[in-house]
């Protein structure tokens, strides 16, 4: 029998447990025996749950127990789920995480770690939730070099300009329907600015492009500016808004990475990605435009993508998935003013526009006295 442990018992920790308590036969078939939650951490007290007999509040006790060979850590943050998931690794268990952030920021150090120990570090969740998208990429694209990926990587955000385009709603209404729906945090912050794609484009870029793709420093363009008179002009014009990631591959190996609303044409296959859906599109130079689309969170969603990685570490005992990027001492990250593309320009009391291409600086520079600017795709 394998024993693992959670780590928190939120909303995504405890679809972890529920996973594995509805699906117990089918893993176990997976697997080749029985996989037993020995252990679930947090602070909180879950008494009154069937299963409480099983949280803790010692970390070192999951640490200590030699049993335990597979976590995963659905904390969320880099403070405690920093220290835990890295002792965690240097104790020999292989974590499974949906969390972006930590993987965004630390990704690097802590895959290293567990190379070093031969376990695995694994994270599908974090970046598509329930849509497989970074074992297709290691996998299924190996054979390509990555020249593209764009893409709607947050669900919040994409609702919120449906009700925009769909049903005339004002961003500030719209964000509170979403706040009522439970879609968006009481504090708003990381999906509205941009955040929280800006990690997962992070991700996706330290994969394709085998470096480090800080998120600190990558540009990152929310959607708080948007008007329902973009919304309207946009679609005159035969665009929608969306919010998308993306990540370019240059000549010379370089890339750019950013997060911005961009105006897309109707018939492109991301216009009619929809309310919390999420999709994104991966250019290879062999398979050319492939997309992962479905419900970027949501419990159960997320959880089985948490679950899912940790059957495969289990798998993966004796040899460990071989995933890792650099320390982004390459320096791959290209300049954002340099990137060329078309844009659409809204000037007080002149209808919008879509200019030819140009770079974002002269874009800036050429149209500082704008109302609005978005690129392109």
């Amino acid at each position: 029998m394998v024993k693992v442990a959670v780590l928190g018992h939120g909303t995504v920790g405890s679809g972890v447990y529920e996973v594995f308590d509805m699906n117990a036969e089918r893993i176990a078939r997976a697997v080749g025996e029985p996989v037993e939650v020995k252990y679930v951490l947090d602070l909180r007290d879950f008494s009154h749950l069937p299963y409480g007999h099983k949280f803790v509040s010692d970390f070192s006790v999951i640490e200590n127990d030699p049993e335990v060979t597979v976590v995963a850590e659905v904390m969320g943050g880099v403070g405690a789920a920093y220290e835990f998931t890295k002792r965690c690794l240097l104790a020999g268990k292989s974590v499974c995480t949906s969390n972006k952030e930590l993987v965004a920021t630390r990704g690097e150090e802590l895959l290293q770690i567990a190379k070093e120990k031969n376990v695995n570090y694994l994270f599908e969740a974090s970046v598509g939730g329930g849509i497989p998208v970074i074992r297709p990429m290691l996998q299924c694209l190996a054979a390509n070099e990555i020249l593209e990926i764009r893409g709607i990587l947050n669900g919040t955000t994409n609702y919120i300009l449906s009700e925009m385009i769909h049903k005339g709603v004002s961003f500030e209404d719209a964000l509170k329907q979403a706040q009522a729906n439970g879609y968006a945090e009481k504090d708003p912050t990381a999906d509205i600015e941009g955040h929280d794609a800006c990690r997962k484009i992070s991700i996706l870029s330290d994969l394709a492009f085998g470096d480090k793709f800080d998120p600190n420093e990558v540009s990152c363009e929310g959607i708080t500016k948007i008007t329902l008179q973009d919304v309207e002009e946009a679609g005159k014009l035969g665009y929608v808004i969306k919010l998308i990631g993306r990540a370019v591959r240059c000549d010379d190996g370089t890339a750019y990475a950013y997060v911005a609303p961009h105006l897309i044409p109707k018939e492109h296959p991301l216009a009619a990605v929809e309310d919390v859906f999420n999709a994104i599109m991966i250019d290879g130079n062999a398979t050319g435009d492939v997309m992962f689309y479905g419900k970027g969170a949501g419990k159960l969603a997320t959880a089985s993508a948490v679950v899912a990685d940790m059957m495969d570490a289990m798998a993966h005992r004796e040899k460990r998935r071989p995933v890792e990027w650099g320390d982004g001492s390459k320096h791959l990250l290209r300049p954002l003013g340099t990137l060329e593309s078309k844009w659409y320009v809204r000037k007080d009391g002149q209808a919008a526009e879509i200019t030819g291409p140009m770079t974002t600086d002269e874009a800036q520079t050429k149209f500082a006295d704008a109302a609005a600017m978005m690129r392109v795709l």
